[in-house]
């Protein structure tokens, strides 16, 4: 819009807003643009008027910029329902077990700890070591020998290479296999019971699942509820 535009926008007494200091941006509400467009046709000159062109050209970009706004409107609304949902999804999972990925595992008084793994194809020789997370001493080996492809699920009893029962503590896993003759590591998802649930400061990192003395995880890795 030019500047004899907006210098009759001013005339009419209608303020602009300045999104901060040093006037960066101005806006207009439709109403305002209106009675800009009206004035600016009043005052147009006799020897030069506007095109109908430019004067269509003008509301367009203005209906497409109100339009955008609305539309980002529209999705700020549908992301905020997206986030109540899945708290309340989160919410739900208080005081049960999830499997997540991680490499630790909380070994409590008389308790197990016990995971999953995906092996990508048949293997020979599959192992679980259970490792100490203070020393990086290895506490036990699990040998589960041959398996097929696809997940495979371990459980830890507690019990050292010694047959004496472990310190409750957090302990490492790490799971190996013989994958076409090269010895292949793992990822591994550990079963953990959920303690709380945090909704990150601005909803930009999503919703944060706290587990029982282990690290947390994003919401949307868990990958199954027990």
């Amino acid at each position: 819009m030019t500047t004899n535009a907006i210098d009759a926008f001013n005339s009419l007494g209608l303020a602009t807003t300045q999104q901060a200091k040093g006037g960066q941006k101005q806006t207009l509400g439709q109403e305002q643009f209106l009675k800009l467009l009206t004035t600016q046709l009043t005052h147009q000159d006799p020897m030069k008027p506007m095109e109908n062109g430019e004067f269509l050209g003008q509301m367009a970009q203005f209906s497409t910029v109100s339009g955008i706004q609305d539309l980002q409107a529209s999705f700020k609304d549908f992301a905020g329902a997206i986030s109540s949902d899945q708290a309340l999804q989160a919410a739900s999972l208080v005081g049960r077990n999830v499997s997540a990925p991680g490499s630790e595992g909380l070994l409590s008084a008389g308790g197990q700890i016990a995971g999953d793994f995906d092996l990508p194809a048949s293997s020979p020789d599959v192992q679980v070591k259970i490792i100490n997370a203070q020393t990086g001493e290895v506490v036990r080996d699990i040998n589960l020998g041959i398996q097929s492809s696809g997940k495979t699920e371990f459980v830890w009893d507690g019990l050292g290479n010694d047959g004496q029962m472990a310190n409750p503590g957090v302990y490492r896993i790490r799971a190996e296999a013989s994958v076409d003759g090269a010895n292949t590591a793992l990822a591994t998802n550990i079963h953990s019971e959920v303690r709380s649930v945090t909704m990150n400061q601005g909803g930009n990192g999503g919703l944060q699942v706290n587990l029982l003395g282990l690290e947390p995880v994003r919401f949307n890795q868990i990958r199954q509820i027990l």
